[in-house]
């Protein structure tokens, strides 16, 4: 990537992150976030976007990041690149390692326990950190699929929000990539020179968001603002124009 295209890039993700901490109220002065770093190029470039925007923005916090391994499971993660990455920045820097316990006769798949473990090794790390912030790497696209996902599969509108208070209030998991696209965080990553992963998951595309992702594909055929457009209705809503809610009831007898 050339130098200007590179300096864009960069630009434009500061701004959008900026938007995101001010518009959902995700960081305060003086906090301490806890940055969840997966080894994939959404967790780098988050880390990398919270580290370089603490020195520009008025409000300074504090940045740690920590990483989980799953000792049973086949993805790793360049764990040398996050310790270099963190000396050079000065930021503390965490890993546990947990099992997973995987089995294929359980209705779960892998990937949702998997993730469910990690998740709940962070809250505990964060918690013990003292932490009320522990950030993670979800993006727009995955806000949009995760959206589509539920629609389908649950009948509820829900999805990923940028702010989720936990432990009543004791901790908050926010989401300061929610206003970034995973194509410009390729591009933000590529002209860093992330690394990829030691080792990808054979169980990564078994599950129902690579069908919401596939389907995505074939909004953008219909309108290039499709996913946009799609986030943005989570936000406008209009209840006399839905259908409410149906209740069970049973018919007057006659």
């Amino acid at each position: 990537m050339q130098k200007g295209r590179g300096a864009y890039i960069v630009k434009k993700l500061e701004n959008k992150v900026k938007s995101a901490i001010y518009n959902f109220g995700l960081i305060t002065e003086g906090e301490t976030v806890m940055v969840g770093i997966s080894g994939g190029k959404d967790s780098y470039a988050l880390l990398d976007l919270l580290v370089h925007l603490n020195k520009s923005l008025p409000e300074k916090f504090r940045v740690e990041a920590c990483h989980v391994r799953a000792s049973d499971m086949p993805y790793k993660a360049d764990e040398k690149f996050m310790q270099r990455y963190c000396k050079e920045h000065e930021i503390p820097l965490h890993f546990r390692q947990i099992l997973v316990e995987y089995n294929p006769h359980q209705r779960q798949p892998a990937c949702f326990i998997c993730s469910w473990k990690r998740r709940k090794e962070l809250f505990g790390i964060a918690r013990e950190r003292g932490c009320k912030k522990l950030a993670f790497g979800h993006h727009l696209d995955d806000a949009v699929e995760t959206l589509l996902m539920n629609m389908i599969h649950h009948s509820s509108i829900s999805s990923i929000p940028p702010k989720l208070s936990m432990f009543n209030g004791e901790l908050f998991a926010i989401r300061p990539l929610i206003l970034v696209h995973d194509r410009e965080l390729v591009k933000y990553s590529q002209h860093l020179a992330f690394p990829d992963e030691v080792s990808l998951c054979p169980h990564e595309d078994k599950t129902n968001r690579k069908q919401a992702r596939d389907l995505l594909k074939s909004m953008d055929k219909l309108n290039r603002s499709a996913r946009e457009n799609i986030f943005r209705a989570m936000g406008n809503i209009y209840g006399d124009y839905i259908v409410p809610k149906l209740e069970k009831k049973k018919p007057p007898k006659r």
